[in-house]
């Protein structure tokens, strides 16, 4: 029997395209237009309200983002999706769409360190309640939820540490208090996880990380429901994070290889996870993919594939991480991710710059971390390359 579903791997080339084809071209164009011309002005008129489909004015639309937000739509299976002119500007438009003075949002204490400024900076000034909870305690956010909230926010795997929520179990007691519950996926990507199956309202991804992977276009996206993007686009909209449509073209030409790219940079991402266990120098690794991951039963539950994200820590900290990371070769020390070249740096100088010493420790951040983002490289060049630099490590610390 013939199966008519369209797979991940296919939509990643072919999603969300075809209307968008002009002149026999095989790919989407890119339309720098700001604003489009109506003869008609009943047809001006309906278009502008949103009762015809079309574009009036490059801060609302554009066809060529119009295009990337369809096949990001079709890869997480949503009604609706809406982009932005970075992943931040994304969960920063959703948070501001939906919360008011007064409102209270329970959280997670490992998100990204610009989604933690927000909560610990930006949301109290607007008279927000915020709670943070310890990730991976779903008892401990149960009892916050049943305080009463207006938005369960969370992020699965974390960054940097890798850590693993149960999203069906938090999405139904999210609900149960009667919360909007959003989940940043930028780590699951829509190949390795797919939240809104487990019953979470809206994902977020940084577009700029794993959908784009080649490190050269800003973005970000949401989807969910046509009524709650809606109220999002509107907000954003007015506000003007918009993508610019050669980051739309520069994100849905390395979203055709997004399926492939996902699962070498899984596969190496377990084998470097298992060398690095193999260390003496090297403290702890993580990754869900391990059976030494305290959630790895979770993530195998409701990912399918455990992702090219992990972290370690070194012995000897800070001084080790100056010693090892400058002598990779193949390795860009970068604040980025999700890209087809490996990537390493320490939390201090990437996800969570804004954060003190004192912030990062309380998050469970040694300042001796080190997140690596697998690349598409032989997985043996990526292993021999940290090979010969932790050797070079063990001769200066004389291990």
């Amino acid at each position: 029997m013939t199966n008519n579903k369209i797979h991940q791997s296919t939509q990643a080339v072919w999603g969300g395209e075809k209307d968008y084809l002009v002149h026999g071209a095989s790919q989407v164009p890119v339309v720098l237009s700001v604003a489009y011309t109506y003869d008609d002005m009943d047809e001006w008129y309906d278009v502008a309200i949103g009762k015809k489909k079309g574009h009036i004015y490059g801060r609302n639309t554009n066809p060529t983002v119009q295009a990337f937000e369809d096949k990001v739509k079709l890869l997480e299976g949503a009604e609706s999706a809406t982009s932005f002119s970075t992943g931040m500007a994304a969960i920063s438009n959703t948070l501001a769409t939906f919360l008011v003075p007064g409102d209270r949002i329970v959280s997670i204490k490992d998100t990204y360190g610009g989604t933690n400024k927000i909560f610990t900076e930006f949301l109290p000034r607007q008279q927000i309640d915020v709670a943070l909870v310890d990730t991976g305690d779903h008892e401990a956010i149960e009892a916050e939820l049943k305080k009463g909230c207006k938005i369960l926010y969370l992020e699965t795997p974390t960054n940097p540490t890798v850590k693993i929520t149960d999203i069906a179990r938090m999405a139904k007691a999210g609900h149960e208090a009667g919360a909007l519950v959003i989940i940043d996926n930028t780590f699951g990507t829509p190949i390795n996880q797919n939240p809104l199956e487990h019953g979470v309202d809206l994902v977020l991804h940084s577009a700029t990380k794993f959908l784009g992977g080649h490190a050269d276009a800003l973005g970000g996206v949401l989807v969910g429901s046509h009524e709650l993007v809606e109220q999002v686009y509107h907000y954003r909209e007015i506000n003007g994070a918009t993508m610019d449509p050669m980051a739309a073209y520069l994100l849905l030409r390395g979203m055709k290889t997004l399926h492939l790219r996902i699962r070498e940079q899984s596969k190496n991402a377990m084998a470097l996870a298992e060398y690095l266990q193999t260390k003496d120098i090297v403290e702890d690794v993580f990754y869900p993919g391990l059976e030494t991951h305290p959630n790895h039963d979770i993530a195998k539950r409701q990912m399918k594939g455990f992702g090219g994200m992990l972290s370690f820590s070194v012995k000897g900290g800070v001084d080790t991480v100056r010693d090892l990371l400058p002598k990779l070769q193949y390795a860009n020390r970068a604040a980025n991710l999700g890209a087809v070249e490996t990537t390493v740096g320490p939390a201090r100088t990437t996800s969570h710059v804004e954060c003190t010493p004192e912030e990062r420790a309380a998050m469970g951040i040694p300042e001796g971390l080190i997140r690596v983002s697998c690349g598409i490289e032989e997985i043996e060049d990526i292993i021999n390359d940290f090979e010969q630099a932790f050797q070079h490590v063990e001769t200066v610390m004389n291990v």
